[in-house]
């Protein structure tokens, strides 16, 4: 069986696409990819850490939107739905994509065994460009420790992470702490004592 060149989608083309599937699409020079369901725990886990970033920010500027909401990163490169993802401000939309968010300050992603590597490299690599972008945050589904990357003046970038459930984990680019217990609230990870 021989593999099929699929044709190569503008992001004008992709975005028809996307909003008019059932589920949702990552777009990238030209094509479209189906993003996977994510396990339990990555519901459960979106839910948590988003939950606690509104609960910290809701008398603040910031906003939080979990994974329903595209981001773009360059108008013909990466469209995607980050797990979780705070604005401060204005929410600046695409001129033409006004589902589109433009200007995230922190983006967090739960991790899966079939997407940490593209979660880490790529993606990590694709969200650097976005230049309102602070911070960026990895959850692990398989222990608490959420390991966060912050963008320097210098524009390098430093790595932190939190692990355990005594710890918490602080995002400077909304001033604010989260303890790891209330991220991983009632969840158990193998291998764990009661």
């Amino acid at each position: 069986m021989s593999a099929q060149t699929q044709p190569r989608l503008t992001p004008e083309q992709y975005l028809a696409l996307d909003r008019a599937s059932d589920f949702r699409n990552e777009y990238y020079n030209g094509c479209m990819y189906a993003m996977s369901g994510g396990s339990p725990t990555h519901a459960i886990l979106i839910a948590g850490i988003g939950g606690e970033l509104r609960s910290v920010l809701k008398k603040g500027p910031g906003q939080v939107a979990t994974s329903n909401l595209r981001v773009r990163v360059s108008s013909a490169g990466l469209y995607t739905y980050p797990d979780v993802v705070v604005f401060c401000g204005e929410m600046k939309l695409a001129e033409n994509d006004k589902d589109t968010l433009l200007n995230p300050i922190l983006v967090l992603e739960v991790l899966s065994p079939s997407t940490e590597a593209y979660d880490r490299g790529f993606k990590f690599a694709q969200y650097r460009m976005i230049e309102s972008l602070q911070e960026y945050a990895l959850v692990s589904q398989t222990e608490p420790r959420v390991e966060v990357f912050r963008r320097q003046p210098s524009g390098d970038w430093l790595f932190s992470k939190s692990v355990g459930l005594e710890s918490a984990i602080r995002f400077d680019s909304v001033a604010c702490s989260i303890p790891l217990a209330e991220i991983y609230n009632k969840l158990t990870f193998p291998g764990a004592g009661a």
